[in-house]
């Protein structure tokens, strides 16, 4: 028994010296891939600023039916005082929403995606249900300012910028 343990500590020091030496060789290799975004130096993918700039722009139409509703209300036009008080600051509030994921997007923030992509769906949705109702001039500018957005978001460029990094847990 003696013998093995001799045998098991004579295999195990020359492992273990090479050990510290093999590993800063690996460690480069093992290191994740940082997104464009994450340095401050490097700008930002065309396509993503593309995105955020259709998004704003959503933002700032969506600001603009807040200012007809708030009209509407005060001019007695809503069903009711309430409901024209209520959907008006709705409108608003989600202009306030659109323009913060605007921005993320802007930043290259990881957390913009998907908000960013659901928002598409729902400008969609908008989009043709007033082109269903007949008001084309507010509906083809919805679909088109989303397909731009989507287009945007979907670009590689895009997606590497909006990728979050591996963190160094999972990496090893």
């Amino acid at each position: 028994m003696a013998a093995q343990a001799k045998g098991t500590r004579r295999a195990k020091a020359p492992a273990a010296a090479k050990a510290p030496a093999a590993e800063p060789a690996r460690a480069p290799a093992a290191e994740p891939a940082r997104a464009p975004a994450a340095e401050p130096g490097r700008q930002r993918p065309a396509a993503l600023r593309l995105a955020a700039g259709a998004q704003g722009i959503e933002a700032v139409g969506l600001c603009a039916a807040g200012v007809f509703a708030a009209i509407s209300t005060a001019d007695g036009k809503s069903s009711q005082l309430a409901s024209g008080i209520v959907l008006t600051v709705l409108a608003f509030a989600t202009a306030a929403g659109l323009a913060a994921i605007a921005v993320g997007l802007a930043r290259a923030r990881p957390w913009s995606r998907t908000p960013a992509a659901m928002t598409q769906l729902f400008v969609v949705i908008a989009g043709v249900t007033l082109l269903d109702g007949q008001r084309p001039e507010w509906g083809v500018p919805a679909l088109l300012l989303a397909a731009t957005c989507v287009a945007g978001l979907l670009t590689p460029a895009s997606l590497r910028a909006l990728n979050r990094p591996l963190s160094k847990a999972k990496s090893q």
